[in-house]
């Protein structure tokens, strides 16, 4: 078996906790692992597995990989990095290729996207197994979730006869349908026939390029043009094959159940109960905290009078609400949504508004992770930005120049190199040094422990694409 394992989108029903540089599966919902690292270990716990395939964004690759090596992964891990979404379809239909290449057609792939909680396990490898032998038998599979409410933000698949000759709970299907209302969300709940579409599936690599090959030929033919053109690295820990941006572009966006599910004649689908939670909004995340009596549910610290039915989250201060009703309150350190729980599926208007706007604030936190450590603003104004810099062990940031700002560094704990144009010193606590702008320059962490410092940029420009790379242990050389 093979995981392949989406981890696009940028979740922005839960903005303002999901940003595109901090999406969804990297949010812990539940305890302290994320999405991501659940969704992994969900894939090992399912049977024997022979390598792991991540699709994602190519600027997400460094934090995912971080991810993945905290739970000390035995088998090979593949990564197919986008320059921008195309939706499932590509992914699958890249991932597929990549395997066929590597394990040839009879490798057979489960699909798990890497933004939902399975909560019973044993019920997750019991439908994998099934899933599994249909997809031996040349079958396109789908894990369909037993509807417990009338919900309207799903889509649903409408059920057929047992598949014949085939051992498990696999069925035929009927059709796939888009998110209904609520009358028909509640036909279908009383049925028994519809299940909830969750996003997972099961195929043999030949089966699955075969019917794309039938139902979505120019989708197939342009993603193994982008894939023949990436550029590839292997090493000991990992695989990567970065799709070129202009061939990626002339493949049609689509979701695999618009592109070939629905299409297909060869679609199974597995019932089943495990426990599957889509943490799509922040109603589905007030589902997931247990409430008091009043029905309210906090994560952080908060200050209730007369409250009812709310969902607070405020792990970065305190929150007094007083008498409220059914809200949403979700506070981070550079921005707040409040929201009527009826309208938590609308979020993501406010998330394009904000694109619009072009603020930064759909885009990413206060504190970034960058693959040698983070950075968080402290303060900014129009001709200067306070950061804090935490820098991993062992780790450097690029030789680099910027033409407009100017730099100041001190440093607050642990060790500092500092290779500026010719000079080459250490600084150590409470030491600082200035970089001038148009100088090359370089900060290393040669220690055993983080390395702190609190950086003043000045200039007529802060911008973050400020920057002119030399050298750089993570292949960003250039603008």
């Amino acid at each position: 078996m093979h995981i392949v394992i989406i981890a696009g989108g940028t979740g922005s029903r839960l903005w303002p906790l999901s940003r595109e540089a901090h999406p969804k599966p990297f949010l812990k919902v539940d305890g302290d692992a994320s999405l991501l690292q659940k969704t992994f270990l969900r894939g090992q716990s399912a049977g024997p597995v022979e390598s792991v395939t991540t699709v994602t964004h190519r600027e997400l690759f460094f934090r995912t990989d971080e991810e993945y090596r905290a739970l000390s992964p035995r088998q090979p891990l593949h990564y197919l990095l986008e320059p921008f979404g195309r939706n499932t379809a590509p992914a699958i239909c890249g991932a597929a290729l990549e395997l066929q290449h590597r394990y040839g057609d009879d490798a057979r792939m489960l699909v798990l996207p890497a933004d939902q909680l399975v909560q019973d396990e044993a019920a997750f490898r019991r439908a994998v197994a099934d899933a599994m032998e249909a997809a031996k038998r040349g079958r396109l599979v789908t894990f369909g979730i037993q509807p417990t409410r009338a919900e309207t933000g799903f889509g649903y698949i409408e059920t057929g006869a047992p598949l014949p000759s085939t051992a498990g709970t696999a069925l035929e299907v009927v059709r796939f349908i888009e998110k209904p209302d609520r009358a028909t969300a509640e036909y279908y709940l009383a049925g028994g026939r519809h299940l909830w579409n969750s996003g997972m599936f099961c195929f043999r690599v030949d089966s699955l390029l075969a019917e794309l090959d039938t139902h979505a030929p120019a989708l197939l033919r342009a993603t193994q043009a982008a894939l023949a053109s990436a550029r590839r690295s292997e090493g000991e820990a990992h695989s990567l094959a970065h799709l070129d941006a202009e061939h990626f572009d002339a493949v049609v966006g689509e979701s695999i159940d618009h592109a070939l599910m629905e299409k297909s004649s060869r679609v199974a689908v597995v019932p089943c109960e495990p426990g599957w939670r889509d943490v799509g909004s922040w109603q589905a995340m007030a589902e997931l905290a247990e409430p008091d009596e009043q029905g309210n549910s906090v994560l952080g610290d908060a200050e209730l009078e007369d409250t009812q039915n709310c969902y607070i989250h405020s792990r970065h201060g305190l929150t007094a609400t007083l008498g409220v009703r059914d809200l949403v309150i979700v506070d981070t350190p550079d921005a707040l949504l409040v929201a009527h729980k009826d309208r938590s599926q609308d979020v993501k208007t406010i998330t394009e508004r904000l694109e619009a706007r072009d603020k930064g604030w759909q885009r990413c936190h206060g504190k970034v992770h960058r693959p040698w450590g983070t950075y968080t603003v402290l303060e900014e104004g129009s001709r200067f930005k306070i950061k804090r810099i935490e820098v991993k062990p062992g780790a450097s940031l690029s030789l680099q120049m910027h033409y407009h700002r100017n730099e100041h560094w001190i440093v607050v704990s642990g060790t500092a190199r500092v290779i500026h144009e010719d000079e080459d010193a250490l600084l150590r606590t409470n030491e600082s040094t200035y970089i001038p702008a148009g100088h090359r320059h370089r900060l290393e962490n040669p220690g055993l422990v983080p390395l702190v410092m609190i950086e003043v940029q000045s200039g007529d420009y802060l911008g973050e694409d400020d920057i002119l790379r030399f050298e750089d242990d993570y292949g960003r050389c250039g603008p």
